[in-house]
């Protein structure tokens, strides 16, 4: 069941991209990781545009194997199918398909660096797999999600780092599984395009948050909320001088729909903001500052993802994603943490992790 913060959230998206979401009047959407933070978020806007703007409702099918997943929000029924399924085997789908997004993955350090083989199968094999399946149905569109972690440790000189950008990253280094497991799908992408014309995007997401995270995710956001709602102290790793910009959900899946309905086929697009650019410990000083009685310290990271591969910048730019998909984030850091924190209590008060 949706919050209310997570339903305004909903019909906010919905409005954003009614102008391009017709195109998904009477078809069917098939989701890798839909049980996951965006996968429902995905799930909940499709079933508002079929049942608010468009002719007829969209079918989505959701495969998800629950490794980070938790649930789903929605139940099954009519234009709502659940499949459990590991994507790094092939999959056969027994009815037509005519979008896929495979946003399937380990986004969290704290759970990659554990699930080392998982992460890297799942953006290689399960991105194969799903190319293969987008070939078949000869799908109208397939997107990707790839990370802005494909740009690594950029040079100064290139942030805001724009999608031309070729990355500094190490293919032996400790957030690598991830990293190298990323830039191969893009690479996968692009063949499967080149060689069979398979009408795929790739999106490259910059710290997109919001209601519906794991609050035990250890990503910076969830990981200050738990602490906030626990009264613990608000660890940052390392220095807490490394930077980063912040999208909210409602801009993240906005984005993510323009770069899924566009025609701008076998290309990579950056979807966050970019501002404000903020390192962590300023960032900590907002959430104690809204939420007095919270204290900050600087502490190591729980494993070496966060103390010797974390990279010291992170900014998108976003000339592209504005010039071929009118995409431009609305909400400011501030009402996006402040929105994160109510839903957060809520659900703490219920007793619930998300």
């Amino acid at each position: 069941m949706a919050t209310t913060i997570i339903q305004e959230d909903i019909a906010t998206i919905a409005n954003h991209v009614q102008e391009v979401a017709k195109r998904l009047s009477g078809k069917t959407v098939l989701i890798t990781g839909g049980a996951g933070f965006l996968g429902n978020y995905f799930i909940d806007v499709f079933e508002h545009l079929g049942k608010t703007q468009l002719a007829k409702p969209i079918r989505v099918i959701s495969v998800d194997n629950f490794v980070t997943g938790v649930r789903y929000r929605r139940a099954e029924g009519p234009f709502f199918r659940v499949i459990q399924h590991d994507i790094k085997n092939p999959i056969a789908i027994d009815e037509d398909v005519h979008f896929i997004i495979h946003a399937a993955g380990i986004a969290s350090p704290k759970f990659y660096r554990s699930l080392k083989i998982e992460t890297i199968d799942v953006a290689t094999m399960g991105t194969k797999n799903m190319l293969e399946l987008a070939h078949e149905k000869k799908v109208e569109s397939m997107l990707f999600f790839s990370s802005s972690e494909v740009y690594g440790d950029p040079d100064p000189n290139f942030v805001p780092t724009p999608e031309t950008y070729w990355g500094n990253v190490s293919c032996t280094g400790p957030r690598a599984n991830y990293d190298e497991s990323k830039r191969l799908g893009e690479t996968l992408c692009v063949a499967y395009f080149e060689t069979y014309g398979v009408p795929v995007k790739m999106v490259r997401p910059f710290n997109v948050y919001g209601p519906g995270m794991r609050l035990d995710d250890y990503r910076v956001i969830p990981n200050f909320a738990a602490a906030i709602l626990n009264k613990q102290p608000l660890q940052v790793y390392g220095t807490g001088n490394q930077t980063r910009t912040f999208c909210y959900i409602t801009d993240g899946i906005t984005g993510f729909l323009r770069t899924l309905l566009t025609d701008s086929n076998g290309q990579s697009f950056n979807i966050g903001t970019d501002r404000p650019e903020i390192n962590m410990l300023a960032l900590a000083s907002i959430m104690a500052e809204l939420y007095p009685g919270s204290t900050v310290n600087t502490v190591e990271g729980p494993n070496d993802a966060y103390s010797k591969g974390d990279p010291q910048r992170r900014c998108p730019d976003l000339s592209k994603s504005r010039r071929l998909l009118a995409y431009e984030p609305r909400v400011d850091l501030r009402t996006g943490l402040q929105r994160f924190m109510t839903w957060a209590q809520e659900v703490h008060a219920a007793g619930r992790n998300v």
